[in-house]
């Protein structure tokens, strides 16, 4: 079978990335799904659920209720939470069952904002998709939701010498979760980077900062885009308020590239793709495979070839990726794509559970990804914002 996984793990679902996406932004996100999911995403993919409290819930979707409908139970549980908890906004998330069955979620957002005066607003998931898509979707509704009626902050702070710190370049962070950047050092790490060179974070989609700090989005001048995670909501700020955006990550080795492109791409307004632009300047030498999704793993690709010399070619398993890929990357869905890609490499870098497909005559580097491996190896996990580890150079 096609597109099927025997072996190897697969990439955290579209709820998940969802949830991951709002988990620290003070709202209340609903799976609207048969109790389970809920254990499921908190073990496997949210590493925050001990040490910080998010209203995810999960509506214990039963038999009777699925045949049925029975929105208005959803409806009424949906409402009792919010009296009790008092969320910033409320996001529903679909899943298989109510997907299938045709749920009218876009109605049941409109009855709940009317009866709670809060703003909801409905995630398109359906558990069939990966965590940059389902995550994705959650930044880019979260912001049609709640960013337009902040549009006038923009023009009202821009170029107000005083409150800009004397006219640093502001930068909006986008496609920041655990999922990706796992490390606990994740986001201090950008931060400093990008204060050193002289720029101001205005707002980290969606790690370290709350749903005020992300408010204040249309204020940046440019948006970095560290995950495609990060996409969507990058398209939706450049054209709603015309904030350009850079795709990269500014790790050692491409981290001046990366910086300058920020500063040109807040004066011309024109996007850039470092982690595809940089790529393919190594046409000859040892042909390493890099597999992942493509804004985070091209960059670190394009360390690899500036650092080692070598051919790097990433293999993309993930959804909504094509336009960060360079020429000779191969996208992939499932594990006999996979690892008929694994083939043309001499020398594979992944997350540890690859490594089952890997040729055995292949040399294998262990790259930990929390999106694939879950906690497995936690502990092993690089910040990506600095130097990679030695086994990879």
């Amino acid at each position: 079978m096609r597109q099927a996984y025997r072996i190897i793990s697969v990439y955290t679902g579209d709820l998940s990335g969802a949830c991951s996406a709002l988990y620290e932004l003070g709202g209340m996100t609903v799976m609207h799904d048969p109790s389970g999911c809920n254990s499921t995403y908190n073990t496997h993919d949210e590493i925050r659920w001990y040490d910080q409290d998010s209203l995810i819930y999960i509506s214990g979707l039963n038999d009777l209720d699925a045949v049925m409908g029975n929105d208005d139970k959803l409806i009424e549980d949906i409402t009792v939470a919010a009296e009790q908890t008092n969320p910033r906004f409320i996001a529903l998330a679909n899943s298989p069952i109510p997907y299938l069955n045709g749920t009218d979620f876009e109605g049941i957002a409109r009855v709940l904002e009317a009866d709670t005066g809060l703003p909801v607003f409905y995630i398109p998931t359906n558990g069939m998709h990966d965590y940059v898509r389902g995550g994705g979707l959650a930044l880019e509704r979260l912001a049609e939701k709640l960013l337009k009626r902040n549009q006038k902050n923009r023009e009202e702070r821009k170029g107000t010498e005083e409150e800009n710190e004397g006219g640093k370049i502001r930068v909006n962070v986008l496609g920041m979760t655990p999922l990706d950047f796992a490390a606990t050092s994740s986001v201090s790490s950008i931060r400093r980077i990008l204060s050193e060179a002289g720029m101001e974070v205005t707002s980290c989609w969606a790690m370290g900062d709350g749903l005020d700090d992300l408010l204040k989005a249309p204020e940046a001048d440019v948006n970095l885009v560290v995950s495609s995670l990060g996409m969507r909501a990058a398209v939706y700020l450049k054209k709603t308020f015309g904030i350009p955006s850079v795709f990269g990550l500014p790790a050692e080795g491409i981290r001046q590239e990366v910086l300058c492109d920020l500063k040109r791409a807040a004066e011309d307004k024109k996007d850039r793709f470092p982690c595809r632009d940089l790529r393919g300047k190594q046409q000859e030498g040892e042909k390493v495979l890099l597999i992942g999704e493509p804004v985070t793993m091209g960059s670190l690709a394009a360390v690899l070839e500036k650092k080692r010399g070598c051919c790097v070619r990433l293999v993309c398993p993930t959804e909504d990726c094509e336009a960060f890929m360079a020429e000779g990357d191969m996208l992939t869905r499932g594990e006999e794509e996979v690892e008929k890609a694994f083939r043309a490499g001499e020398y594979v870098i992944a997350d540890p559970l690859y490594q089952p497909i890997v040729p055995a005559s292949c040399p294998f580097v262990p790259l930990p990804h929390l999106a694939f491996s879950g906690r497995i190896f936690l502990k092993d996990m690089p910040d990506l914002f600095g130097d990679l580890p030695a086994s990879c150079l």
